[in-house]
């Protein structure tokens, strides 16, 4: 067995279903971008040190790889993709208002780097961004129709901000301003 299939040697990519597309189609920069998203948040997860960060990111994590799959389906398979919906879409927001309560919401922009951890929050908060402005494009463009896909990163990349700022402030670290 080998790690490679050549598949791709002719500058395409197979989708969940019939057809290839090339490798620079925007579906696959969609694709790609929610999967740096991923790597962000292992990234994070393997950094921070607030014990209710990690089961979160690992949660998330498994739905971005759900939500990859809904974006790599072809139309006639899309159904079968189909996991991120309204609740899983709550749920992001379940954990940051719960999340809210305990972190200080600072009044103005802030800039990241006061710790390991949060600044791999913010980075992996900035990836996710990238990614929601791809799969927006893919709705609007009719290639995805699921709109729970752009409402969950829109919230994931909340939750990323809380709990940048929940490290920030488990690791007894002041958030840092952007004003000086």
């Amino acid at each position: 067995m080998t790690f490679y299939t050549a598949k791709g040697d002719d500058g395409t990519t197979g989708l969940l279903g019939e057809g290839r597309v090339p490798k620079y189609h925007v579906r696959m920069e969609a694709i790609g971008a929610l999967d740096e998203a991923s790597a962000a948040l292992g990234l994070a997860r393997a950094q921070c040190s607030a014990h209710q960060i990690a089961p979160i990111l690992l949660e998330a994590q498994r739905d971005l790889y759900k939500l990859m799959a809904e974006v790599a389906a072809t139309p006639e398979n899309t159904k079968r993709f189909h996991f991120i919906d309204e609740a899983r879409v709550n749920w992001l927001e379940e954990h940051t208002n719960e999340l809210s309560q305990v972190v200080e919401m600072p009044k103005e922009f802030i800039l990241p780097g006061d710790t390991l951890g949060g600044a791999a929050l913010s980075m992996a908060r900035a990836v996710v961004r990238r990614a929601e402005r791809w799969v927006v494009g893919l709705f609007d463009e009719e290639e995805v129709t699921n709109p729970d896909l752009q409402r969950y990163l829109n919230r994931l990349s909340s939750l990323c901000f809380v709990l940048e700022l929940l490290e920030n402030q488990n690791a007894g670290r002041k958030t840092t301003l952007a004003k000086s």
